[in-house]
């Protein structure tokens, strides 16, 4: 596990944006697996720009997103799709039959499930996987408890998570309850992954996930076991630490 830790937000964005950017240019055709949530934000933004000076060039990436809540439609505005689409997708030249997000909708959602699991397979696995936490130590919306061999799944969304994206909504009773979800051992078996984790309300979270035991009480404790980490904090998450 390689520990990072920035100085300021601006280097806190940069070293990620790095991190992606170095995985384009190595393999030009990579398998990225992407995150939502505000601390992104600042990278999504760096890797527009990068794109649009030339630097970067997404035409042959493929991208799988780590979950959508169930139910909303792709244009709520505050669905998984409708945010990537934002602030990523829309600004990029990738290709949009290689864009790959769960189905929030699905009418069947063991089918969606496996069918994308089989898409993240047939693609060759992933290559890079961006990660932030919850404040539960979720990752994706995999929750506390969850075992670490799970598989994309339809997950019932802890009460800590739906009261911390109430944020996002009117008021928290317009929060979806259920969300598709990345499983553990998916996201396990990415080929590297950059686990972000920025602010003083996530200092708790990241000691136990980076110096705690291994629990599925705390799921993003399992990224200990993996061999091709980098963990990137600012100066107010990693001061447990």
């Amino acid at each position: 596990m390689q520990i990072i830790i920035a100085k300021c937000k601006e280097e806190f964005d940069r070293i990620a944006a790095d991190t992606v950017s170095q995985q384009i240019k190595d393999k030009p055709n990579s398998v990225l697996g992407l995150a939502t949530g505000s601390t992104p934000l600042g990278l999504y933004a760096q890797l527009v720009e990068r794109n649009k000076r030339g630097e970067i060039d997404f035409s042959q990436i493929t991208t799988f997103n780590m979950d959508e809540y169930k139910g909303l439609p792709k244009d709520h505005p505050q669905s998984y799709h409708y945010f990537m689409h934002k602030y990523l997708f829309d600004e990029i030249n990738v290709r949009p039959e290689n864009i790959n997000i769960p189905n929030g909708e699905a009418a069947d959602w063991a089918k969606e499930c496996a069918e994308y699991e089989e898409k993240i397979r047939a693609a060759g696995g992933i290559d890079l996987q961006v990660l932030g936490i919850g404040h539960n130590g979720h990752i994706g919306f995999n929750e506390p408890g969850t075992p670490f061999e799970a598989l994309t799944s339809l997950i019932e969304l802890d009460k800590r998570t739906i009261k911390a994206n109430s944020r996002f909504f009117d008021s928290i009773d317009q929060v979806p309850r259920q969300a598709l979800s990345m499983g553990i051992k998916t996201i396990m078996q990415s080929r590297k992954l950059i686990l972000m984790i920025c602010g003083r309300d996530k200092a708790e979270i990241a000691y136990k996930a980076i110096k705690g035991p291994i629990t599925p009480e705390v799921p993003a404790s399992v990224l200990q076991l993996h061999p091709f980490i980098t963990v990137l904090l600012d100066q107010d998450a990693a001061s447990d630490l």
